[in-house]
């Protein structure tokens, strides 16, 4: 290192919201795909964003020239902005690069979305949250280069702005670690072994970054605390040291801070970072251990991340305090206050949230609240614990009253769940419903079915908000609601599907819907959080015991199923999906949490047979998503993640067939524990991985009915019949005939009905011919 480095802050957050407080980029990039906005519009806006968002951060406290203020912006997702890049653009989309050879705003969505026949990057889940990211396609013909100069230009206009920002990147070990082999790819390579190739490229964005103005930036090395990819703890450790002694030594760098967050970091990994030639390491204080002292760490920062970035409780901070002078302990020359996450995973502002009830509200801490809270552990690093002991007898003060409030605790709901036994989680012989349910629903083979949504128009939220401000009675409301079923009814009936659905026009999430239902839960007006692209769910909080008062689904599935004489599918969101996809309690076990909702669903089971629905399906999109990173902590989850799907499930009558469905995940990991869910037909992601989960499924001698999806909803394109029956003929030739079902990846709320229409006509057609050329 040839010139000094700059201190780090006492204080920093890893991340923070990047949509925008009332989701302005989403508006922005979806008229800029629809062509009504153009490229400079929409650069505008995001610049806007940008701006406001370091204002907002100096406001609570970060510093504007300590570099304390991460540059976290994306306009769709932070692995693909690395992988663009460094060039890592798949072979397909080569010709959208500009005369220079740069990657511009067009071949960055374009590898996003697809188009025509070239299929869109795959998408999965980053590590145990309910992001997703886009997952690279490395090969050995991947040429790195510098092919988009977007962070330097970034770090550039905070700095015209009088900002001194740290821009954030995704680290090269979990670029390679999170890619997958390009198609062109011999069998067995793996993209990890190109890290000596990327490097240097890696150097070259470090040296724009300086040039800049950057003094500090934050590379993302999550991949080290992980024991669920590819590549094990030694593996990756080794790639960190080889990479980080390569960067450290450049003169014309940043100094480097290595954040490795959502678990702690393996040993090796630890070791690893503490020597290589870096500045600063931060770490989860949250789901990790303080680590213990190890050779290196007298020359670096260490950042404990004791402000949870992952949910919206005010928290304990006297521990957290006590965590930071834990860590104070391990030989580090300098500590500083962080989160233990980028603040993406969490809305902007309780604040906003005016319909919230206000002592729940005196619990919570958005994005906002956080970086208050690290501003006031980065005030008692400097100036002792006298200089913050209100602050920190304030959160305590919260934490009590939160134990003893009403509703927290509900004896009944414990009393039912006290007394559960092991026949309450099996539902009988699997071969013996199948029968049961072949003589109920008499289906033909290669069944055709959707999962679920069907497209929430501009007519259905304008109704839905109309009915939110009461211009529509709620008997218009009704009857609005009803007439779009009977459409969607129709449609399906012409489009020629076997098993239908009602399209869950009354429903503004799959799980939001429920918890406006349920006891125990509260929603928000304005707690947006990204979940991928320009797509921004609002998770409920689940703050009290679970109960249900009432039936939630029944009369608009009975309703439908009114309209036709095919089967109609009763549609419930399953009980870890509903705790992942929230913010959930963290006062008790998870497993106690999922137990509630699944007694809840249980009772919503029965009162579906008892309206004459016969299959139900109970969606679980995020049995993979909340698996724990460290394998120790894994066989506890599955337990206890299975065993509330049962729970929920196994009520229901032999005759009565129970669908699950799975989405954007790898599924290898826990085939098994979809076997165990015991559901009679799953439906699972595999279009936009061309299949890929198909043996994985064969391999496991996975039994039950299968659906791997044959229409990727998440992309704008219409799948043609040979896309589609190429998909069907390999799984026909790998999986038992009577098993396999047909079926898009996922929902189709998010899609239109022009492209809705032609692709499962598509399906159809697609079915029929696959049906006529397979054995009777």
């Amino acid at each position: 290192m040839t010139e000094p480095r700059s201190t780090f802050p006492h204080g920093t957050i890893l991340g923070y919201p990047r949509i925008g407080r009332r989701r302005e980029l989403k508006r922005a990039v979806e008229g800029y795909w629809a062509g009504t906005a153009d490229a400079q519009t929409l650069e505008q806006t995001a610049a806007g964003l940008r701006r406001a968002t370091r204002e907002r951060l100096a406001a609570l406290g970060l510093g504007r020239d300590d570099s304390s203020i991460p540059e976290s912006f994306s306009f769709y997702d932070q692995v693909h902005d690395a992988a663009v890049t460094v060039g890592a653009l798949p072979e397909r989309f080569a010709a959208l690069r500009d005369a220079d050879g740069a990657i511009g705003l067009d071949a960055y969505f374009t590898a996003a979305r697809g188009a025509g026949d070239d299929a869109p990057l795959e998408m999965t889940k980053w590590f145990d949250t309910n992001y997703h990211y886009l997952v690279p396609e490395i090969g050995p013909e991947t040429v790195f280069s510098l092919s988009s100069d977007r962070f330097a230009r970034q770090v550039a206009e905070a700095k015209a702005d009088g900002f001194i920002v740290r821009p954030v990147i995704v680290g090269p070990v979990t670029l390679l670690a999170l890619a997958k082999a390009s198609d062109a790819s011999p069998q067995g390579f793996d993209p990890l072994s190109r890290l000596d190739d990327l490097l240097p490229v890696y150097a070259e964005l470090l040296s724009a970054l300086r040039a800049a103005g950057a003094e500090w930036v934050q590379l993302d090395e999550p991949a080290l605390v992980s024991e669920s990819l590819p590549a094990d703890a030694a593996v990756l450790a080794d790639a960190a040291a080889r990479a980080y002694a390569a960067l450290g030594v450049r003169g014309d760098r940043p100094a480097i801070l290595v954040a490795a967050g959502y678990a702690q970091l393996s040993r090796e990994a630890w070791a690893a970072l503490a020597e290589a030639p870096i500045e600063a390491i931060a770490i989860d204080l949250t789901r990790g251990a303080v680590p213990d002292a190890v050779p290196g760490l007298d020359r670096k920062t260490l950042v404990g991340g004791v402000v949870d970035g992952r949910n919206v409780w005010r928290g304990d901070l006297d521990a957290a305090w006590e965590r930071l002078q834990a860590l104070s302990a391990v030989g580090a020359s300098e500590i500083s206050a962080g989160t233990s996450t980028s603040l993406q995973h969490v809305p902007h502002d309780v604040s906003d949230e005016s319909a919230l009830d206000k002592r729940l509200a005196s619990w919570l801490a958005f994005a906002d609240q956080k970086v208050a809270q690290v501003v006031t552990l980065a005030t008692g690093l400097v100036e002792g614990r006298d200089a913050i002991a209100a602050p920190l007898a304030e959160a305590s003060a919260a934490l009590a009253d939160r134990r003893t409030a009403p509703g927290v605790r509900d004896g009944a709901v414990r009393e039912r769940a006290a007394v559960l036994d092991a026949g309450d989680f099996e539902r009988g012989d699997y071969d013996a419903r199948v029968a049961a349910q072949d003589a109920e629903l008499a289906l033909p083979v290669l069944p055709t079915t959707t999962i679920g949504s069907f497209p929430q128009t501009g007519d259905i939220r304008r109704a839905r908000a109309r009915h939110g401000r009461g211009e529509l009675t709620a008997d218009e409301y009704q009857r609005f609601l009803r007439d779009e079923i009977a459409r969607v009814v129709t449609l399906q009936e012409d489009i020629g599907l076997d098993v239908l659905v009602h399209g869950e026009a009354e429903r503004n999430d799959m799980v939001q819907y429920f918890a406006e239902n349920l006891d125990g839960f509260a929603v928000t007006e304005n707690g947006w959080v990204q979940s991928y692209g320009s797509r921004a769910t609002r998770p409920s909080i689940l703050w009290g015991d679970v109960s249900r008062p009432t039936a939630i689904t029944v009369a608009w599935s009975a309703f439908a199923q009114s309209l036709t004489d095919k089967p109609m599918k009763g549609m419930l969101t399953g009980p870890v999906t509903i705790l992942a996809w929230s913010f959930v309690r963290d006062d008790q076990p998870l497993g106690e949490t999922a137990n509630q909702v699944a007694l809840a669903l249980r009772d919503e089971i029965a009162d579906l047979e008892g309206a004459g629905i016969r299959v139900i399906q109970v969606d679980e999109p995020a049995l993979r998503e909340l698996l724990p990173l460290k394998a120790a902590d894994q066989p506890a989850y599955l337990e206890w993640s299975v065993g509330s799907f049962r729970l929920a499930t196994a009520g229901a009558a032999p005759a009565t067939q129970v669908h699950t469905h799975l989405c954007y995940s790898e599924f290898d990991v826990v085939i098994d524990a979809i076997a165990a869910l015991d559901a009679d037909v799953t439906s699972i992601e595999a279009a936009r991985s061309r299949g890929e989960v198909i043996g994985d499924i064969r391999a496991s001698g996975f039994a039950a009915g299968i659906g791997p999806g044959v229409y990727d909803i998440h992309s704008p394109r219409v799948p043609s019949v040979d896309e589609i029956t190429d998909l069907l003929d390999r799984a026909v030739a790998e999986l038992p005939l009577r098993r396999v079902w047909v079926n898009p990846d996922c929902g189709l709320k998010t899609r239109g009905y022009d492209e809705t229409v032609a692709s499962l006509k598509n399906l159809v057609e697609a079915t029929e011919a696959v049906r006529a050329s397979v054995p009777a």
